[in-house]
């Protein structure tokens, strides 16, 4: 259904914001022979290009970055600590092994204040990431040969299979990067207009690659594709859920940056039903994507929405997508590009 060796080496290859160069090297090697031309700007951001029949341009972006950290101190007794680059939940930082990127990789321990020496106000004061540091085992000296202040340093977790699910790190966003390297793979056929494929950088720090592809690019339509909170757990309510696994691929309607073109979503949901793609609307309250900087960050915006692929325990290192949601992800994704000659675009 899906070639889970490419998503599982996507996932667990390390591309903290601003330190994308590992996951970028696989895009540019899958990408190779699918497209027309290949731009990588300043930033960092690869535009894979794709001619079309007609002179307009559709610009699609799957940010590469996870959320990661970056080494602000090491202390003499070679305790490294850290500042976030990316939204973190603390609590998910107990116990969790992470990967320093410097002369070579050094893998580390997140540890904080043992239980046993807590009292009654430690145990029930909520941890912040101010209460974790890195233990490597390495003395300062080791430490000091190997990595330095602006270091970066990403989460270790290898992907696994859990019945028709994926579960790993980083899904958010490497499961986007798939999807669309998994749709040039299967556009046979030319496209009605121009696309570029944008794996952008330094999204979970403020949709900042987007921002310059858009306005180097400056789309007529454009896609965000990301993944979405999927609350469809113990203590969840319909109304709360966003999203559900194995329900489909959603059609974003918005989230808190963006307000999708209705006339997108109307053609999104079009799509889907001609080709008898399952899908499910999203309106996500909190948490914006790179569909923002695709649909506004150029002379006159764009016509733009999103393909989200619901994830539950997201910005964690358990990860979960549902395969048949994100092989449906490539199938609606595909299909708009390539129909998007046939509707009428006009306000009405």
């Amino acid at each position: 259904m899906i070639n889970t060796e490419l998503l599982a080496e996507l996932c667990e290859v390390a591309g903290a914001p601003g330190y994308e160069n590992r996951v970028r090297k696989i895009v540019l090697r899958e990408i190779e022979n699918l497209v027309d031309e290949i731009k990588i700007d300043n930033m960092g951001n690869v535009s894979a290009i794709k001619k079309g029949k007609k002179n307009k341009r559709v610009m699609i972006a799957a940010h590469m970055d996870e959320i990661g950290f970056i080494v602000t101190h090491i202390d003499d007794k070679g305790f490294v600590y850290f500042h976030t680059l990316g939204g973190f939940d603390p609590k998910t930082l107990t116990a969790q092994r992470v990967i320093i990127h410097g002369k070579k990789d050094i893998i580390g321990v997140m540890g904080s204040k043992p239980i046993h020496l807590m009292n009654t106000a430690d145990r029930q004061k909520v941890p912040t990431t101010k209460d974790f540091f890195i233990d490597t085992g390495l003395s300062k000296k080791e430490l000091d040969k190997l990595i330095s202040i602006g270091s970066s340093i990403t989460r270790e977790r290898s992907l696994i299979e859990m019945g028709d699910c994926i579960n790993c790190k980083s899904l958010d966003n490497r499961v986007s990067v798939f999807i669309l390297i998994e749709m040039l793979r299967e556009m046979k056929d030319i496209p009605p207009y121009d696309v570029y494929a944008v794996f952008t950088v330094q999204e979970e720090i403020g949709i900042r690659g987007a921002n310059v592809s858009s306005m180097e690019i400056n789309p007529d339509f454009g896609f965000g594709l990301d993944t979405t909170i999927a609350w469809d757990t113990p203590g969840s309510t319909k109304q709360e859920q966003v999203s559900a696994l194995g329900e489909g691929a959603c059609i974003k309607v918005m989230d808190s940056s963006t307000v999708c073109d209705y006339r997108m979503v109307s053609y999104m949901k079009e799509i889907a039903k001609k080709n008898k793609i399952k899908t499910q609307l999203e309106i996500l309250p909190a948490g914006g994507t790179d569909t923002a900087g695709v649909q506004r960050m150029n002379p006159g915006g764009a016509i733009a929405g999103a393909v989200s692929i619901p994830t539950r325990h997201i910005h964690q290192v358990i990860e979960m997508v549902h395969k048949e949601d994100v092989r449906g992800s490539i199938d609606l994704l595909r299909a708009c590009v390539e129909g998007l000659d046939t509707y009428d675009w006009s306000f009405v």
